[in-house]
């Protein structure tokens, strides 16, 4: 199995488990967290898909997009987190629930 094959599966799977986790979690804080693992599989999938061949170089262009991506990932993660505690404060609510 060639690498980039294995980078492909891995981050399909983190996708699925980060998805999983945001549908099924009512948890602020496990929703950020996963929202971060999906964010993770997608830029591995960006990575795996910029391996050309083992002669040439990889594309730079999806490398500069996964680190500009997980520059904003971590400052959005951030924020999110901060706004996650400011709701705890104010509300005492550690779970998302809509009402009607």
């Amino acid at each position: 199995m060639e690498t980039y094959q294995i980078y492909s599966i891995t981050s399909g799977v983190l996708f699925v488990i980060g998805m999983g986790g945001v549908f099924l979690s009512k948890h602020f804080i496990k929703k950020i967290i996963a929202t971060i693992i999906m964010g993770s599989g997608v830029f591995l999938a960006f990575v795996s898909f910029a391996e050309r061949d083992a002669l040439s170089f990889a594309d730079p262009v999806p490398q500069a997009l996964v680190i500009t991506g997980i520059v904003v990932a971590v400052a959005s993660a951030a924020f999110a987190l901060a706004l996650a505690r400011r709701i705890y404060q104010l509300t005492g609510e550690e779970s998302f629930t809509i009402e009607k």
